[in-house]
C-alpha cells in the first residue's frame, strides 16, 4: 500500500470485524484486568488463571481438557500429529479449502510426514457420502465448522450429524476446526457442547471473533491433552508465559459469546442490503454466521481505484486486500462485528452502490 493510499485508509471508518484494533487500549485493559483479579503469570503453561480457563472453556464444549497454545495452527498440527500416532498411521483427511491444506506452508508434511487426502467439493461443507470418495482407512478427519473460504457456510445439524455417524462406523477420530466456532451458535440454536458432541478434539481461535490477543485452545481427552502438550513443547510452542494473551482472551468471551445473535442479525441485514445493488452476489444469502463473501466483477486493481474514490466520499474504507474467486470474480470477506453494528443500512448500500458505479 502506497503512502497516500494508507494516508486515505487511516482517515476512515473500517467496517470489517470489530474496527481499526486498538493494540494499546487492549494491553492497558487487560493488564488492569489481571489486576482486579490478581493473576499472577503461568510459568510454561502452569498457573492458576491460565489453568482455569482451560477447564472453563473445555467444560463449555464438552471436553474433559484443554490446553491453550500460542497458534491455532500448531494446536491443529499437534492434534492431527497425535491421532495419527495412535491409530499407526500418516493419514489424514480434511476439506480442499482447510487452513492446514492452504496458509500452513504444508507443514503437516514437512513437519510431521503426514499426507493427506482432499474430501468434498471446495465450495460446500463435507458430507457423510463424501467419505465414499477416500478408498484408504484414515487415522482422523479434520473438519471445519464453518467453511471460511466458502464464505462461512456450514452443514445442517441433521447433515452433521450424518458426518460424525458415519466417521464413528469407521473408527476415524474427528478434529473440528473450531476457528469460527463461537460464532456458529446462533444457527445452531444450541449450546457448544452440543455443536461439538461427536468430535474427538476441537480447536478453538481467541483473537478474531472474541477480539483478543493472539492465542488458541486445544480440547480432548485428558490421556490426548497429555501427549499434545509434548508435542507442543517439541514443536516450540511453549514459551515461558502466556498470561497476556490467556487473559485477553478470558476477560472477553463472555461478553462476545453474548453479542454473536447480533451479529448474525446484522450480517443477513447487510447481506440483504446488498441483495439489492445490480453487479454484487452475496455467497451464502443469507449469511449462516455472522460472516459473507461479496463477490463483483471487477479486476483487482480497478476495485482498489473505485474504493479509494469511495473512501474520499463517504469516509468508509470497503476493503483491503481482496482476492478473485474460483469463477474470476473478485471475492471480498467480511466479518461482521462492532465496526458494522454502528453504520445503517442506507449507509453501506450507498457505498457499496457507489463502488460499483
Amino acid at each position: 500500500m502506497n503512502d497516500e493510499r494508507a494516508a486515505l485508509r487511516s482517515e476512515c471508518r473500517i467496517i470489517q470485524a470489530h474496527g481499526e484494533r486498538d493494540i494499546p487500549a487492549l494491553l492497558v485493559r487487560t493488564a488492569e484486568w489481571c489486576r482486579e483479579n490478581d493473576v499472577a503469570h503461568d510459568l510454561y503453561g502452569r498457573g492458576e488463571m491460565i489453568e482455569r480457563f482451560e477447564a472453563e472453556v473445555a467444560e463449555r464444549l464438552g471436553f474433559e481438557a484443554g490446553r491453550f497454545m500460542p497458534t491455532g495452527t500448531l494446536a491443529q498440527q499437534v492434534a492431527l500429529r497425535v491421532w495419527c500416532e495412535r491409530a499407526g498411521s500418516d493419514h489424514v483427511g480434511m476439506h480442499p479449502t482447510s487452513h492446514v491444506e492452504l496458509h500452513e506452508e504444508h507443514g503437516l508434511a514437512h513437519l510431521h510426514r503426514l499426507r493427506t487426502t482432499l474430501i468434498g467439493p471446495a465450495d460446500e461443507p463435507m458430507l457423510a457420502e463424501h467419505l465414499d470418495e477416500v478408498p484408504e482407512p484414515l487415522a482422523a478427519l479434520l473438519v471445519e465448522l464453518p467453511i471460511r473460504e466458502a464464505g462461512g457456510k456450514l452443514p445442517s445439524r441433521e447433515q452433521l450429524d450424518s458426518l460424525i455417524a458415519e466417521a464413528e462406523r469407521r473408527g476415524i477420530p474427528l478434529h473440528l476446526d473450531g476457528a469460527r466456532l463461537w460464532e456458529c451458535g446462533p444457527f445452531y440454536d444450541a449450546p457448544y457442547d452440543a455443536i461439538c458432541r461427536g468430535f474427538s478434539s476441537c480447536y478453538v481461535s481467541f483473537y478474531k471473533g472474541i477480539g483478543a490477543l493472539p492465542g488458541a485452545m486445544l480440547l480432548g481427552p485428558a490421556d490426548f491433552i497429555v501427549e499434545a502438550t509434548i508435542w507442543q513443547r517439541r514443536c516450540g510452542g511453549n514459551p515461558y508465559t502466556l498470561t497476556p494473551q490467556a487473559a485477553s482472551a478470558a476477560m472477553q468471551l463472555e461478553e462476545r459469546l453474548a453479542r454473536m445473535p447480533a451479529y448474525l442479525e446484522r450480517a443477513q441485514r447487510f447481506a440483504r442490503a446488498l441483495s439489492t445493488i445490480d453487479g454484487l452476489t452475496v455467497v451464502p444469502n443469507p449469511p449462516h454466521i455472522n460472516m459473507v463473501h461479496v463477490q463483483l466483477g471487477l479486476d483487482a486493481d480497478l476495485a482498489q481505484d473505485a474504493r479509494d474514490r469511495v473512501a474520499r466520499e463517504t469516509g468508509l474504507w470497503l476493503f483491503g486486500p481482496a482476492k478473485p474467486s474460483a469463477e474470476g470474480r473478485l471475492n471480498l470477506e467480511y466479518y461482521v462485528g462492532d465496526a458494522m453494528m454502528a453504520l445503517t443500512d442506507e449507509a453501506l448500500g450507498d457505498a457499496f452502490s457507489l463502488l460499483i458505479s
